[in-house]
């Protein structure tokens, strides 16, 4: 159930994490609602002769997770994503279980935008994404 942080509850060095196990299926369904059919995603014979030689997930399908946890967690309900900084370090396979986790590095307080620390990593703990994101939290007033 979604939750919603108010700004003034939020503190730097506050986290938030979700885990995730990619499959076949959240692959092509990923596959078919952005349109990248690239064979590396969904051919396994193409991609037996890949660099990494075996299909592998979108780095934006994993990178997805963030928005899960800024719309759902921390800060959550009434959060604006702003921006995001993504650096793909290594491939997540079919079957890896992905935890991305969001730190809060900086608040400003006039605009109330927080900017986060983002790390995804797989289940052996290999940096699999990191960068950065900026969302703005809205309140009522």
């Amino acid at each position: 159930m979604p939750v919603e942080v108010m700004y003034d509850d939020i503190k730097i060095g506050d986290t938030s994490s979700i885990s995730k196990t990619i499959t076949e299926s959240d692959v092509y369904t990923f596959a078919g609602l952005c349109g990248d059919n690239n064979p590396v995603h969904v051919n396994e014979e193409f991609a037996k002769n890949s660099l990494f030689k075996t299909r592998i997930a979108h780095g934006f399908l994993c990178g997805s997770l963030l928005s899960a946890i800024f719309g759902t967690q921390l800060p959550g309900i009434n959060t604006i994503y702003l921006s995001q900084e993504m650096n793909f370090k290594a491939p997540v396979k079919f079957g890896d279980t992905i935890t991305a986790t969001a730190e809060v590095l900086e608040k400003d307080d006039k605009k109330k935008n927080i900017r986060f620390k983002t790390t995804l990593t797989n289940q052996d703990g290999t940096v699999v994404i990191d960068g950065f994101a900026l969302v703005k939290k809205y309140e009522k007033k």
